[in-house]
């Protein structure tokens, strides 16, 4: 995250500025400090920090690699299953899958209880790629979790889940479409 957001300035703002902005009336929104929009951007960050690892080496993007993941996780799913887990649409996940049997990574199979329906499951490739790619993706989370120690992680952890435990009873599990 640049420095300017994470201090909380604006790019291109000077503090006075930022002073003045924040006497504004309740109608207004610092973008840069709603936290929604603050795990959005950090949640994008980090996912195209471990991106850049496995596009360069697999030539997986991120839907690919969610998909990929929760397959290995779930094992035979179906894209609509995959789509709930991941919060991704269902175009992205088609696509995403699409990609991946191109690739050879996984197998798409008619769904014998709904004919209309499919089945991904993962290749003996798609293993192996699976697994070349865990320990990077390890890797990152333990060099995020060394910017704040252990505690803190833990913490933040704890949190996370408390969090989207409280938006999934406000909104319920099915709520609305997917965002990515």
């Amino acid at each position: 995250m640049p420095k300017a957001i994470a201090s909380g300035s604006r790019p291109g703002t000077a503090t006075g500025a930022r002073r003045q902005n924040a006497s504004k009336t309740a109608s207004t929104l610092d973008l840069f400090q709603f936290v929604p929009f603050r795990l959005n951007r950090l949640a994008t960050e980090v996912s195209a920090a471990l991106a850049s690892e496995y596009q360069e080496r697999y030539g997986l993007d991120i839907p690919e690699w969610r998909v990929l993941a929760t397959i290995a996780r779930f094992g035979t799913v179906s894209p609509t299953a995959v789509g709930e887990w991941t919060a991704m649409d269902k175009v992205k996940v088609s696509r995403a899958a699409a990609g991946l049997a191109a690739h050879g990574l996984i197998r798409q199979s008619p769904d014998p209880e709904d004919g209309r329906g499919r089945l991904l499951r993962m290749t003996r490739k798609g293993e192996t790629v699976h697994r070349a790619v865990v320990p990077l993706a390890r890797a990152l989370e333990a060099s995020l979790a060394e910017g704040l120690g252990h505690a803190r992680w833990a913490t933040l952890s704890k949190a996370l889940l408390r969090l989207n435990a409280h938006v999934q009873s406000i909104e319920g599990p099915d709520h609305g479409e997917a965002v990515d």
